[in-house]
């Protein structure tokens, strides 16, 4: 019996060990499995849905903190929406009952392995102490039959004491530190808000307090510039004063006035060659990081995709923390099965062509995994845009990191006018090398001189003074935020993207490009820090982190780590409880306001007095939109409403009629504008 994490790779699994290459899909009580042969071996691969266990505290009915009594259970006894994980474990112990020998074919990391571990323990009755463990980076039928045929004798015992103690740290952390924050808004107010946070969250909330706090805080200052302009063959170009901001206009005024009228001299150019090396490969991070900058899409979405083109054998493992490719993965053949494309065939033929392929690697190790890259697989099937788009990318940067560096050119040339220095600078790319590969993913742009030399005299045409403010800093968009993390060493590859979803998921954060903290998330933000500092401190966060890798190596043990967790929350509840009534009045008036903002639609255009909200009726359950004066009894202003999806009110109203415009997304379906009135000239004129 074979254990994957998903369905799709149990049948991939399964087809490739299958000595024929086919697979008998069998299901029972609607759970999918598939029956291989494989020489004289009778193979059964079932998987998991993900995680089919996860933590749970021992006394269920209990609502209180501090919490540190808890065991491992499956979901179905512990989420109400994972019913189906019942039926799906009941199956897989039948199907043990009758296996004779167990293998691990989980994804080769924290989480897979605690995967593989659990189900092997509780659904297969103790098998985990004898079964063995496979390990690959992709699903390709290739690697797949030697990992079977190079079985590792036994579970990565150390990387699930590692993912156990994550796991456990992190509910400890959650659980209590939610229920404080949630329960001192409850005993305050009477109102029920599902508040959160953790050793991860907390942290990042705090970044993007710290951050939306300089930005309000910010002084716009004034500062000055000078730039003149040179004539030369009829062409006109610009001279940067060597001091790029000046404080003072009497400063800039005394340069523009000493310029003004006066020949320039060329005194010294200075040409520079210089070589950029390739990227490296792409971990996890990087690709994030990459698909936000060129297809905006958030590091869940890109985790998603990635996972997807795993599956479907087109790239190798992509939760890894590596930008290291060996040699083993096969360059060369990996390399001329891209050649086969069209798309790619020029520039996988033209690195064939080199003598010796050597990748330009960085300094990131992840022992389970090498860095992501393509197999090598043309799709199957038509990608869709957000597929191709991954995969072009992951496909370009395999070939760059094998490129030469470019070699590049910088000049520099400094022109004196009457003893003031000023600068004009060009570029140059001379040979591409690696960035042809990489296109269009780069982009180099020359910044073309005219032919000058030293002596030369040029004529001013003007001196320019220009006037500026200093700028705020900028609001983290999901590609900062996840650097940021990493800078700091908080979460893992795997978690990261889930907990900047998380703050979006407690309205904590809005805003898809630039992140902006709410008055909620300022409030929590602003409690965790005068109550339990070490909560949002990146220092605490690191330092498990540290212990939890240092269980992989065997310098540090589980029981340490949770002991050290649970001495820490005592005294975090401890301060939480004695301050609970103003932790509660604090977040509670938040919390109103935030659901006043949310019923809020905007300003009643017949009263002018009146806000329009959205209100339920008690008779029907229908929502629509009414005027607060309508309780007051002097305007009965209202508005129809759609029954179902979401709806957002838009700053900007109608420009038609100046009434309220709504967003509405039904079923994540394109969202589109709606104005509320009925008789709105843009609608009489549609139809």
């Amino acid at each position: 019996m074979i254990i994957s994490e998903k369905p799709d790779a149990a049948n991939r699994i399964a087809a490739a060990l299958d000595d024929n290459g086919k697979t008998m899909r069998e299901t029972d009580n609607g759970v999918p499995f598939f029956a291989a042969k494989n020489g004289d071996k009778e193979i059964i691969v079932a998987s998991a849905l993900g995680h089919l266990y996860t933590v749970a505290g021992v006394n269920k009915g209990e609502w209180d903190y501090p919490v540190f009594g808890y065991q491992w259970l499956p979901r179905w006894m512990v989420e109400k929406s994972a019913s189906k994980i019942r039926i799906w474990l009941k199956v897989l112990s039948k199907l043990a009952e009758s296996a004779e020998d167990f293998v691990d074919a989980c994804d080769y990391d924290v989480e897979g392995s605690i995967i593989g571990y659990s189900i092997l323990k509780y659904a297969c009755r103790g098998r985990e102490k004898l079964a063995k463990r496979m390990k690959y980076s992709t699903l390709t039928r290739e690697e797949l039959r030697d990992s079977f045929s190079n079985l590792l004798p036994h579970l990565d015992f150390e990387l699930v004491e590692s993912g156990l103690a994550r796991h456990e740290v992190d509910w400890l952390y959650g659980i209590n530190l939610s229920r404080a924050l949630t329960l001192a808004v409850r005993n305050s107010s009477g109102m029920y808000a599902t508040l959160s946070t953790g050793r991860v969250q907390g942290p990042t909330l705090k970044y993007l307090e710290i951050r939306e706090k300089n930005i309000r805080v910010f002084v716009p200052t004034p500062f000055w510039s000078i730039t003149a302009k040179i004539s030369i063959d009829d062409h006109m170009f610009d001279l940067e004063y060597e001091k790029k901001t000046i404080e003072t206009k009497a400063e800039a005024g005394g340069i523009i006035a000493a310029c003004k009228g006066k020949d320039g001299k060329v005194v010294k150019i200075d040409v520079k060659e210089f070589h950029q090396n390739p990227p490296v490969p792409f971990d996890l991070g990087t690709l994030q990081s990459e698909a936000y900058k060129f297809f905006k899409h958030t590091p869940i979405q890109t985790s998603k995709i990635a996972q997807h083109l795993y599956v479907n054998t087109l790239i190798s493992y992509p939760r890894t923390s590596s930008q290291k490719l060996p040699p083993v993965i096969g360059y060369n053949a990996i390399l001329k099965k891209l050649s086969q494309s069209m798309l790619y065939q020029k520039v996988a033929q033209k690195l064939l062509a080199q003598a010796t392929l050597k990748p330009n690697e960085g300094s990131k190790f992840d022992p389970a995994h090498p860095a992501i890259y393509p197999t090598g697989n043309l799709p199957e099937k038509v990608l869709d845009t957000s597929e191709k788009n991954i995969y072009d990318l992951i496909v370009r940067r395999f070939f760059a990191v094998f490129g030469e560096p470019a070699i590049k050119q910088s000049i520099k040339v400094s022109v004196d006018i009457n003893q003031y220095l000023f600068f004009m600078t060009g570029y140059r790319t001379l040979k591409e090398c690696w960035m042809e590969y990489y296109k269009p993913y780069v982009y180099s742009k020359d910044i073309s001189l005219p032919l000058l030399f030293e002596g030369q005299r040029v004529a001013i045409e003007k001196v320019l003074l220009r006037n500026s403010f200093t700028k705020p800093p900028v609001r983290y968009n999901p590609r900062s935020l996840l650097k940021k993390m990493e800078r700091e060493e908080i979460g893992t590859k795997a978690t990261r993207a889930m907990t900047i979803q998380t703050l979006y998921a407690r309205k904590y954060l809005e805003g898809e490009q630039n992140m902006t903290i709410t008055d909620l998330g300022f409030e929590v933000a602003e409690v965790l820090r005068n109550y339990c500092p070490s909560v949002v401190s990146s220092e605490m966060t690191r330092r498990l982190e540290e212990k939890m890798e240092q269980i992989q190596l065997k310098h540090e043990t589980k029981q340490n780590v949770l002991v050290d967790a649970v001495e820490t929350l005592k005294k975090v509840t401890l301060t939480l409880k004695h301050n609970q009534s103003e932790i509660g009045a604090q977040l509670g008036q938040k919390i109103k306001q935030a659901h006043h903002d949310k019923q809020t639609i905007g300003n009643c255009p017949k009263c002018q007095t009146g806000k329009l909200i959205t209100i339920r009726s008690k008779k029907t359950s229908k929502r629509f939109v009414g005027c607060t004066n309508f309780f007051e009894g002097t305007c009965i202003t209202s508005f129809p409403l759609p029954q179902t999806g979401s709806i957002k009110p838009l700053a900007a109203p109608c420009k038609a009629c100046s009434y309220p415009v709504i967003k509405v997304l039904i079923n994540q379906k394109q969202p589109w504008n709606l104005c509320l009135n009925a008789n709105c000239p843009s609608k009489v004129q549609k139809k």
